[in-house]
């Protein structure tokens, strides 16, 4: 079962900080906001979101992502030409991802993940530790399929 969400917000502002990130109310709104949402969203998404209480403009946003991204306490998911989703990397859990070619969409996979027998083969075999992999399969949804079809 997962943890409530203000425990899931505590532990990556503390994740945040322990990776030198100073914590400030928009890293913990931009944080709070991925939590909740369970969902990839775009950098519009959590700008324009009614939770970010500290006023934080896009910008501001977009360089909090940059700096969670490059920490690895959040995913970017998408085509490279169009908007980019981010969805937050919780420990223990995992997700991976189904994109739309066509319209971007982008759905978690909601089966039991294909590679995870696969990783702990691999970790064994070459003896790395902290084995992990990033999931995403790319192909049109049902909704542009039956534009076309």
């Amino acid at each position: 079962m997962r943890p409530e969400p203000e425990k899931l917000v505590k532990e990556a502002v503390e994740r945040a900080r322990a990776s030198g990130l100073r914590r400030t109310k928009a890293l913990e709104d931009v944080l709070s906001i991925l939590i909740d949402a369970c969902q990839p969203l775009t950098l519009a998404d959590i700008a324009e979101s009614k939770d970010l209480d500290s006023g934080a403009d896009k910008a501001t946003v977009y360089r909090l992502l940059m700096k969670l991204e490059e920490r690895s306490l959040i995913r970017r998911l998408g085509l490279h030409d169009r908007s980019a989703y981010y969805t937050m990397i919780l420990p223990g859990e995992h997700s991976d991802y189904l994109i739309c070619n066509d319209c971007g969409r982008i759905e978690k996979l909601d089966i039991a993940c294909p590679v995870q027998v696969l990783e702990k083969q691999i970790a064994k075999k070459s003896g790395f530790k902290k084995l992990y992999h990033e999931l995403e399969f790319f192909g049109q949804c049902p909704d542009c399929a039956e534009k076309v079809g």
